[in-house]
């Protein structure tokens, strides 16, 4: 049996091919695994739990069905998602998990994160997620109606778009000190995350001299991914869209 491990699917009713991706694996090979890890950014955009949306309503139903037959889920919160919440998430049968946390993954302790707090040398960025985590900011953003939360999400979402194609490449993927200082503070030697959507195995050097890996999760843009962990290690497998 495995663990598995997804993020970065940015699911929204106009990509159903990508759901219907998501909906065949929590149907079939997560029916088999010991554990579904959905390390954030799970939707595109999420403007809370009274807003949910056809595609949110079906992997809703799935996640259940999946978490009645067994198998435990846990979502941590991504930069698009950051608003799910206790509604929701009971309703998929998922549980909350905070924003760093530290699991046994058959015997190696190993630091699961969405992986955004790690790109610090995106300042634009930073100051923009310190913003919108604020709870006094989400207070105010949920008493909005539905109609002006989608306009101020549209808004947010195509400002991303637009830093995106300006910014350095190097600037939105991780800080190597960030890196470091992670492993350091949770005294791990293994991470696990996504956001930057470049999907590698790293290998690292700690300051104590130790080696040290981390494992990029793969974005679902044009092809969904999983990353299966078992007691002999961990394998990245494509999920193709059906034709």
């Amino acid at each position: 049996m495995a663990t598995l491990f997804i993020s970065d699917l940015h699911l929204e009713d106009s990509r159903p091919q990508m759901t219907e991706v998501l909906l065949r694996l929590l149907a079939g090979e997560a029916r088999d695994a010991e554990a579904l890890y959905i390390l954030g950014d799970l939707f595109e955009y999420w403007i809370g739990d009274d807003a949910v949306t056809p595609t949110a309503q079906a992997v809703a139903d799935s996640l259940r069905e999946l978490s009645d037959s067994g198998v435990p889920c846990y979502f941590q919160h991504g930069n698009r998602d950051f608003l799910l919440g206790e509604q929701y998430a009971s309703q998929a049968g998922m549980k909350l998990l905070p924003e760093t946390l530290v699991v046994d993954l058959y015997g190696t302790p190993t630091l699961l994160l969405h992986g955004d707090t790690l790109c610090t040398d995106d300042v634009e960025y930073q100051a923009f997620r310190a913003q919108v985590r604020n709870p006094q900011w989400q207070a105010g953003f949920l008493a909005l109606s539905i109609e002006e939360r989608i306009a101020v999400a549209k808004q947010a979402r195509d400002a991303s778009k637009q830093h995106t194609s300006s910014a350095s490449m190097d600037i939105m993927d991780v800080n190597p000190q960030a890196v470091q200082q992670a492993f350091a503070d949770q005294q791990v030697r293994h991470m696990i995350h996504g956001h930057t959507h470049r999907p590698a195995v790293h290998e690292h050097i700690l300051e104590n001299g130790d080696s040290a890996s981390r494992i990029v999760l793969t974005d679902w843009y044009k092809r969904g991914g999983v990353l299966r962990v078992t007691a002999e290690g961990a394998t990245a497998v494509d999920l193709p869209v059906a034709v």
